[in-house]
């Protein structure tokens, strides 16, 4: 169970962050629930909930409801399915490396692995790499050259 306190807090670092990237906010933090429960080979309902419910309750993606918010889960579920889970999560999470909101991102991720009561070992691989990511990605694409 989340506190009030760690939910006012999620909820002021994305609403700090809201202003002009209310799509990317919500695309990584929907994208990072959907890794985590896909990360030992079944998504839960369970799992989907305890996004829904943090995302709703700590008013992380403000003008979503709970039925949208869950539509974008699933959608998100059926794309890391189809490609490259890992480059779909880099991509997502691209924006927010380096600032506030990943302790946020971090935060769904163990909560969405933990609903279910038990974190299986790809749930914690999945949670290293979200942290690893948040802390080492740049948060723009640099220019490749492959010229010298």
């Amino acid at each position: 169970m989340v506190s009030l306190q760690s939910s006012a807090t999620a909820a002021k670092l994305v609403a700090d962050y809201l202003d002009e990237r209310d799509d990317e906010v919500m695309r990584a933090l929907i994208t990072t629930g959907a890794f985590v429960s896909l990360a030992d080979g079944q998504v839960e309902t369970c799992e989907r909930d305890e996004l829904v419910n943090f995302l709703v309750g700590g008013q992380l993606v403000p003008g979503m409801s709970k039925r949208e918010i869950g539509e974008e889960f699933d959608c998100r579920v059926r794309h890391l399915r189809s490609g490259d889970k890992i480059a779909i999560v880099v991509e997502a999470l691209r924006p927010l490396a380096g600032l506030s909101l990943s302790s946020v991102v971090v935060r769904i991720a163990e909560l969405v692995a933990a609903a279910d009561g038990r974190i299986h070992p790809n749930e914690l691989m999945a949670i290293k790499l979200i942290r690893l990511v948040m802390i080492t990605l740049p948060t723009r694409k640099l220019p490749v050259s492959l010229s010298p």
